[in-house]
């Protein structure tokens, strides 16, 4: 999926250890190590919406992955820790493998991208919206079926298939949607996308979470697990409350 140049302010401390890592928790950076392969504002009126444009314009061929010790699966996160990234200017924080790297890219408020090449990365784009909350816009299930006709619209899409769609309570009990999808993709072949989105301050906060998950070489459980992990703590930054 497409989403996606601030400077991002946060110390990126690596502390691992197996505890319960929040975002809201700046004290527990890292949750684990794991092993890894190399590898414009728009205008939302009722449901005509720009949600769908954004998701359009930052969609899959973007992620991560890393290098491996004694050699891992292929394609399996591997090589370095967890740790807190805080965007204190924008307002939101998650967590990010710390060998990544942080790179430039137009329309992206973030992305970060393993050393590899082979197209895995994590993205957050920052954009204005008429809205106060993702309840506004529609349920899960309705943004989660823009973003897939966003999807198949693509000319280089394949065929794109919603995995599941759900909500959660971020910190102060915001409205947090999180989606799985995967997209097939003459440009960056299979993928396995993760996403979440939520809204405050009148700014819509999309994440993007794109991952290599080709049939011969699916993800891994253990990798799941990790870009689970990332998925789930995006969050408003504590000191934007």
């Amino acid at each position: 999926m497409g989403l996606f140049s601030l400077p991002a302010l946060g110390g990126n401390a690596c502390h691992c250890s197996v505890a319960s890592v929040s975002p809201t928790n700046p004290l527990n950076n890292c949750k684990k190590c794991f092993p890894a392969p190399r590898q414009g504002p728009f205008t939302y009126t009722r449901r005509s919406l720009a949600l769908p444009l954004v998701l359009f314009t930052f969609s899959t061929p973007t992620l991560f992955s890393l290098a491996a010790p004694p050699s891992p699966p292929e394609n399996s996160a591997a090589g370095c820790c967890l740790e807190l990234y805080t965007d204190r200017k924008e307002g939101f924080s998650l967590l990010r493998p710390s060998a990544w790297i942080k790179v430039d890219k137009a329309g992206a408020t973030v992305l970060f991208e393993e050393l590899t090449g082979r197209g895995n990365n994590i993205g957050v784009v920052v954009i204005p919206v008429r809205l106060t909350s993702l309840g506004e816009f529609g349920s899960p299930e309705f943004v989660a079926d823009k973003l897939i006709q966003a999807e198949k619209r693509k000319e280089s899409t394949k065929n794109a298939e919603v995995v599941s769609s759900s909500e959660r309570s971020g910190a102060g009990g915001l409205q947090v949607y999180e989606f799985e999808y995967k997209v097939d993709s003459s440009r960056g072949g299979m993928k396995r996308v993760f996403s979440a989105a939520f809204v405050m301050s009148s700014r819509l906060y999309l994440l993007n979470i794109s991952y290599s998950d080709r049939p011969e070489n699916p993800i891994d459980s253990q990798t799941r697990s990790i870009l689970e992990e990332v998925l789930h703590s995006f969050d408003v930054a504590t000191s934007s409350m």
